[in-house]
This record gives structure tokens, C-alpha cells and sequence, in this order.
């Protein structure tokens, strides 16, 4: 920002399905000013309140939420990923009422934000055959906006993790938006999880950690002996897919693998490069790039699933600065 424009009110943001608050931190460091935040998930609700006591947080279902009234320059949220029931149709506003997508765009069209931001996995855009991708462009550009997406991999924005998410961007028309350039410096796990706070963390049974340990770092079943590749898969062995994730250990020479919600499930395994354990708590929250101070409620795998569901807060300020420039040219 210009020394000029200093005294400037900051752009203010409204943060839909906030979660653990990946996505908002990202938001409010590259100086937006979050106004509301709405997530219905009593530990999500927790520790957002933990961390930013003076967040607006409303704790309730995004359907029962009515943002007429409600000011602000930019909407952000990750919706969860479903299908439309098409019935042969092209599908208007009205048609996807119901689904987490209309409550999506639905507080755009109450809100009149100048831009607005969408995070999904990357296979809303071959969900059924594409036509669930094709509706969300249509109804979002018919509420007056340009619309783009991109698929970007948090790898390239100093995130210590290979994760490919699908982001929408939408501005008001007359306005421009471009993607964060992607860089090619990339943080490896060893230096991302240098000196990590102990926390919480899963175990393995004691026959997983019999056989992950034979696992050498990087590798996977594929370097198990025939009699253990068939005891750890199980019926997975004869399967022609759905077995590429088991028993990966990690190497702290490479990016992570993408985090899920639990970071002992058999089918995407994420062993720790040295011990055999599944990563703790807070070695999850650093590969999504939260700040060691930033505290999670509720339980073990609670915790887990917060921060695998989040939004890595330097993807996010990546978008975020991007976006600032769209709102503020020439700041």
C-alpha cells in the first residue's frame, strides 16, 4: 500500500464455512478485514473464538443465516463438493436450492461483495461429467460477475505439501483479477517441521507399525515384501486401483503428500520419514502453514480433521494479495 494510502479503511471479508480458519487467516494477513465468519461445527466454532476472540463468529447453519444488511468488499468459503439433479435441465438459482452451493451463492447475491473466492477439491470439475462445474459458472456469473477458475498446487505458493484444489474468483464486471504467479522455490518437510512444538498425535497398531517400518522413506507397499504387500492391503492387493496412498511414508527431502482428515487411515497413510507414527497434531498444522500459536478445540481427530479440511494460510494470502490488487489497482 501507498504511504498515501495508509489512513484507508482495509477491505473487509466474510468467511463462509470458515472451519479452522485457514482460509481467513490467509485473507487477514494480506490485510483484509474480517467482519463475519460462519461455520456450524461446534469445534471449528471453538477455535476460532480461541484464536480471535474478536472475530464475529456465527456459530450456526449457513442456510439459517441471513446476510442482507451485511457490507463487505470480499466473500470467501470452501462448499463441500455435490452433484445437481439435472433432470435433463439447465439448472438456474432457483434449481440448486438445497445444497451448500445455492447458501453459497445466495449470501453473494444479499452481500454484493466486489469480489468473492471458492475453494473445492479438484474433482468438482469432472463431477458428473462436468455438468456440476458448468452450473456453478453459470449461476455465479449470471449474479454479474467474471468468473474464472484455476486449478493451483499449494506446492508452489511455499506450502510444504503437493495439494491441488480448484479455486473460483469472481469480480464485479469492469474489473480484473489474475492468479498468483507460482514459485519455484519449494519447502521441503525438513524444513518445515524443524523444531515443531510436541502435541498430540495417533499411533499405529502394533502390526501396521511392524510392517511400516520396513518402509523406507519416500516409499511405499510397493517396497514390502509379495507376503506383506498382501497382509497390509488385504483385499486392496488384487484391486487394479485404490491402493496408491497405503503404507506411504514420507521423506523429508520432498513436499508432503496432501493431508487428509485422519492421518492414520489405511488407504492414505502418511508415515513420518523417521519414526513409524502417523505426524502429530501440530506437524499437521505446520505443513498447512499455520502459525505454531494458533491453538485447535476439541478432540484428537477433531483437531485432525480441522486442519486437513483447511485452507493453507500462505495459498491463502497468496490469493488473498492477489485480490487486494484486483480490489485496490495501483495501491
Amino acid at each position: 500500500m501507498t504511504p498515501s494510502r495508509r489512513g484507508a479503511r482495509r477491505p473487509r471479508s466474510i468467511e463462509l464455512f470458515a472451519g479452522a480458519g485457514g482460509l481467513a487467516l490467509g485473507i487477514s494477513k494480506a490485510g483484509f478485514e474480517t467482519v463475519a465468519l460462519v461455520d456450524n461445527d461446534r469445534d471449528c466454532v471453538a477455535t476460532l473464538r480461541k484464536n480471535r476472540p474478536r472475530w464475529n463468529v456465527i456459530g450456526r447453519d449457513i442456510a439459517d443465516v441471513d446476510f442482507r444488511g451485511m457490507k463487505a468488499d470480499l466473500v470467501t468459503g470452501g462448499f463441500p463438493c455435490q452433484p445437481f439433479s439435472h433432470a435433463g435441465h439447465k439448472l438456474g438459482f432457483r434449481d440448486v436450492r438445497g445444497t451448500v452451493f445455492y447458501e453459497f451463492a445466495r449470501a453473494i447475491k444479499q452481500v454484493r461483495p466486489r469480489a468473492f473466492l471458492a475453494e473445492n477439491v479438484e474433482a468438482i470439475t469432472r463431477n458428473d461429467g462436468g455438468r456440476t462445474l458448468r452450473t456453478i459458472l453459470d449461476i455465479l456469473k449470471a449474479l454479474g460477475y467474471n468468473v474464472e477458475h484455476r486449478t493451483l498446487n499449494a506446492v508452489n505458493y511455499r506450502v510444504p505439501q503437493k495439494r491441488k484444489r480448484v479455486i473460483f474468483v469472481g469480480v464485479r464486471r469492469g474489473m480484473s483479477f489474475e492468479f498468483p504467479a507460482p514459485r519455484s522455490d519449494v519447502v521441503t518437510m525438513g524444513e518445515a517441521l524443524r523444531d515443531t512444538p510436541d502435541s498430540l498425535g495417533d499411533a499405529y497398531s502394533e502390526w501396521r507399525r511392524r510392517i511400516l517400518e520396513k518402509v523406507p522413506p519416500g516409499g511405499s507397499w510397493v517396497n514390502l515384501p509379495t507376503r506383506l504387500q498382501k497382509r497390509y492391503l488385504g483385499s486392496s492387493f488384487y484391486s487394479e486401483g485404490g491402493k496408491r496412498g497405503m503404507a506411504r511414508r514420507l521423506s523429508w527431502s520432498e513436499p508432503c503428500l496432501t493431508l487428509t482428515c485422519s492421518p492414520s487411515q489405511k488407504m492414505t497413510d502418511r508415515v513420518h520419514p523417521d519414526e513409524t507414527r502417523p505426524l502429530t497434531v501440530r506437524e499437521y498444522a505446520r505443513i498447512q502453514t499455520f502459525p505454531d500459536t494458533w491453538g485447535f478445540e476439541g478432540s484428537m481427530h477433531s483437531q485432525y480433521r480441522q486442519i486437513g479440511n483447511a485452507v493453507p494460510i500462505k495459498l491463502a494470502m497468496a490469493l488473498g494479495r492477489s485480490l487486494r490488487r484486483a480490489l485496490e489497482p495501483g495501491a
